[in-house]
């Protein structure tokens, strides 16, 4: 193996591992709901104001970080972010009602939103774009093994010690993972080495090229479309279809596994069909999903199948389009586009969110009454999707053909 070899599979699997810790940190709160709700006395139609703030704080973090990230070292600043991370998440286990719940999951997402964007614009610097899909697919199973291993033994925590046990498990995995980085990662600098006329790429410009603004569609639909439903797939489950709580972390480790492998698969289809097709495929499974487990009263789908078909629509959706979002900025802005565009993602999962928690209302037997309205929403908003990517892929290959042309003619003279 050779030693740039060993270098890019090391900080993939770096990269792997902040994503596992942020995945873990927000994924967890979502089926511990049920658990919040009993333990601080919170409405279980409120829930979604939980992950709302932990999305909106990451938006408004990620705004402001486009100002200043492209400027730094990348893993001092990934550092950075994973140790407020880990703040915001002790702070989560310390909380005492929904006020300081909310506050807790705000210091989180303030952190987690660059966390994000940072560690996909390492990879997108380190690895060139004939590997970039497999290695976003690689990156992005941490969001399986989060599910896999990470979700499970969070319930069963909570199971055993009570819901506060998990927020401080994963602080303490966090600090061992931003320690980690900071030892062994070698600085990451190559972004500093500006072109020519960087100074007057002003950063309004993000907001004003058409391929940008239609990245940042794709990423409106995107997260708009999966937060309507996903803070309340838990809730929906266990009050709605009598799952029982002691069995979630099955459901969990069943959808994670398989998105384990769906996430690897669809990396390499992407460096072969290219990220349109894939991301195309995953948003039509995603419909047929949504309306079999969640738009028809009732399910047509048992829970263990819509647990692993939606974990699979999701990773064949997700990984190409995070994957083609690399593809869009230079370089030198890489940063602070994907910190724009981790701002504009967390605002549309937090919309979603909220809107679900208007939406949905407690029946007298405790069961939420609103679902199908928010299955067709999400429908609605994912049938969108591949419109808006192709025409970010149609700007994508003609800026690679151009350079393409513009190497050849330099070659040949």
């Amino acid at each position: 193996m050779s030693r740039a070899s060993t270098s890019e599979r090391s900080i993939i699997f770096f990269v792997g591992a902040v994503q596992f810790v942020n995945v873990l940190d927000f994924m967890m709160v979502m089926p511990l709901g049920p658990d919040f709700a009993k333990g601080l006395g919170i409405d279980p139609t409120h829930l979604g104001y939980i992950g709302g703030s932990y999305t909106a704080a990451a938006a408004v973090s990620g705004l402001l970080g486009s100002l200043f990230l492209e400027n730094f070292d990348r893993r001092k600043a990934l550092g950075l972010a994973m140790l407020g991370l880990v703040i915001g998440t002790a702070l989560g286990g310390m909380a005492w009602d929904l006020p300081s719940l909310i506050a807790a999951r705000i210091v989180a997402g303030a952190f987690g939103g660059p966390a994000t964007s940072l560690a996909l614009a390492i990879i997108a610097d380190r690895v060139p774009p004939e590997r970039r899909g497999r290695a976003m697919g690689a990156v992005m199973s941490a969001f399986a093994v989060a599910s896999t291993l990470g979700v499970p033994a969070g319930l069963e925590l909570a199971r055993l010690g009570g819901w506060r046990m998990p927020f401080f498990a994963v602080a303490g995995l966090g600090l061992v993972v931003a320690g980690f980085g900071i030892r062994q990662l070698p600085p990451m600098t190559t972004h500093l080495d500006r072109p020519a006329d960087y100074a007057q790429t002003p950063w309004s410009s993000l907001f004003t090229r058409p391929v940008m603004l239609l990245a940042y569609l794709v990423a409106v639909l995107l997260f708009m479309s999966s937060f309507l439903l996903i803070p309340n797939i838990s809730p929906y489950v266990q009050l709605n279809l009598h799952f029982p709580r002691n069995d979630l972390g099955k459901l969990y480790l069943a959808g994670g596994a398989v998105s384990f492998g769906v996430t690897r698969l669809a990396g390499r289809l992407i460096d072969r069909y290219g990220p349109f097709l894939v991301a195309t495929f995953g948003c039509l499974m995603a419909v047929a999903v949504i309306w079999a487990g969640f738009g028809s009263a009732p399910p047509i789908l048992p829970v263990w199948a819509i647990f692993v078909l939606f974990f699979t629509a999701m990773g064949f959706r997700n990984v190409p389009i995070n994957t083609l979002m690399t593809l869009v900025p230079a370089p030198h802005e890489r940063a602070r586009f994907m910190s724009l565009s981790s701002a504009v993602q967390h605002m549309a999962a937090a919309c979603g969110a909220f809107l679900s928690s208007e939406v949905l209302v407690a029946l007298p037997d405790k069961s939420l009454h609103g679902m199908q309205t928010l299955a067709l929403l999400s429908m609605t908003l994912t049938l969108t999707l591949p419109v808006a990517l192709w025409f970010v892929w149609q700007q994508v290959q003609a800026k690679r053909d151009a350079i393409a042309r513009a190497a050849a003619a330099g070659t040949n003279r």
